[in-house]
């Protein structure tokens, strides 16, 4: 008698791809396992502020996507966990999943937080980019989903304070990390990106001057949930920046950095950042350095027309050649070429905003190998075909979405996401390859 095949898929990623992959799958009455290498499903979107062209709160659109995630029937949430293993063919997979301990059953935490206000520990918080800071045990940001506290091992003192406060007994701090198995028909990788590490550029003076900052870091600070309450201010001083300048193509299309590619989303969102400035303090200066403006999406050439006509944003089309840092003010300087003018400019801010390209999610070669999936010499996943196959990797019965293959922006990731589900219901009704 042979085994029966298996009427469910595995999403490798909880960030928005992989969410509306598991949904289309789910409501198709198909179980989904969810699988989310940190504590909390969400992903980047969860970080940022607002969404461009349309300036959308990031929070008022994701939540309900995550308590939709979290309360399914067909889907069931593994975050914190790690693929260890996959073997088998399309239609017939058999994975290997870790699952890292919490030191706190999700069974019975509520989220009060009575845990983290006992905790006398404070780290660093990586959800705010380290920029503000948690307890030793804790949950990423408000929203979280799974709503579970973690203890963070590492910086754990091992008072007992945490234990001795939760009235629910939620915390044990004798968990082990487990391993369980899956048995799925499809396999799609929703694994996301990585920002590129623009301290790699030290003539721009990150990682030297505190005023100097990375897109990701200006979102947590304009945003009402961030470390500073959503006040604009420089790390040096706490001062509200009055002349702000933003720098694009930091870590995209420069071969000698190994990133010849465009990031596709880094014009958009240093533009939107640009606006955000402004709406914070409309009588500030701000200003986007760039090599040229890549507004290739729906709305997207008008929100860059409007944040030079409406909004007042100066643009400088030029390489920025270095940051130098004023004495006793905390202030830089940048200079650049002005390539239309033909003339090279000396321009002093308060805070100078760099925008990161996007590079492959830590981690993606090693789970590549353990999934024979094939890469791009960028390092992403490889697809079968760019125009009939966008989703479908070499590997039959697993499928990409989201950035994994490469820089996508919101909208363009939820479609990619649901496309991948289709393809891996195809499998799930075939029950084979």
């Amino acid at each position: 008698m042979t085994e029966k095949k298996p009427n469910a898929a595995l999403v490798i990623g909880g960030g928005v791809a992989g969410m509306q992959a598991a949904l289309d799958i789910a409501n198709q009455g198909f179980k989904v396992y969810l699988v989310e290498r940190t504590p909390s499903i969400g992903g980047r979107m969860a970080q940022i502020d607002k969404t461009f062209p349309t300036l959308d709160c990031s929070a008022c659109i994701l939540t309900p996507k995550l308590s939709e995630v979290s309360h399914h029937p067909h889907i069931e949430l593994l975050t914190y966990s790690e693929v260890g293993s996959v073997t088998g063919v399309a239609g017939d997979f058999h994975v290997r999943i870790r699952r890292k301990a919490r030191y706190v059953r999700e069974d019975l935490c509520s989220g009060c937080g009575d845990c983290a206000a006992e905790c006398p520990v404070e780290v660093p918080n990586e959800f705010d980019m380290n920029i503000g800071f948690r307890k030793a045990i804790y949950v990423g940001f408000p929203q979280a989903t799974p709503n579970v506290f973690t203890v963070d091992k590492e910086n754990c003192i091992d008072c007992g304070r945490c234990v001795k406060v939760c009235e629910r007994k939620a915390i044990d701090m004798d968990m082990k990390d487990k391993t369980i198995n899956i048995h799925v028909g499809a396999i799609i990788v929703a694994t996301g990106f990585e920002l590129f590490d623009v301290s790699q550029y030290p003539r721009l003076g990150y990682g030297h001057y505190q005023n100097v900052i990375h897109a990701m870091e200006f979102e947590r600070l304009i945003n009402a949930a961030g470390p500073t309450h959503g006040h604009l201010v420089r790390l040096s001083d706490g001062k509200k920046p009055k002349s702000i300048g933003f720098i694009q193509c930091v870590g995209a299309r420069d071969v000698q950095k190994g990133v010849p590619y465009c990031s596709r989303v880094c014009c958009m969102y240093s533009i939107k950042n640009a606006v955000m400035a402004l709406e914070h303090d409309p009588k500030s200066d701000v200003w986007v350095y760039y090599a040229d403006i890549r507004a290739f999406g729906k709305g997207f050439e008008e929100f860059y027309e409007m944040a030079k006509r409406r909004f007042g944003v100066k643009f400088i089309r030029g390489r920025v050649a270095e940051v130098m840092e004023g004495k006793n003010t905390g202030n830089l300087v940048i200079k650049v070429e002005d390539t239309e003018s033909t003339k090279v400019r000396l321009i002093e801010h308060d805070l100078i905003v760099i925008s990161p390209g996007v590079i492959p999610s830590q981690g993606m070669d090693t789970m590549a190998t353990k999934m024979g999936i094939e890469q791009t010499d960028d390092g992403y996943i490889k697809i079968d075909h760019s125009f009939f196959g966008p989703t479908v990797t070499k590997t039959p019965g697993v499928f990409v979405c989201g950035c994994a293959d490469g820089p996508k922006d919101i909208p363009d990731s939820v479609s990619a996401g649901s496309a991948a589900a289709m393809k891996a219901t195809i499998v799930l009704s075939k029950g084979e390859s």
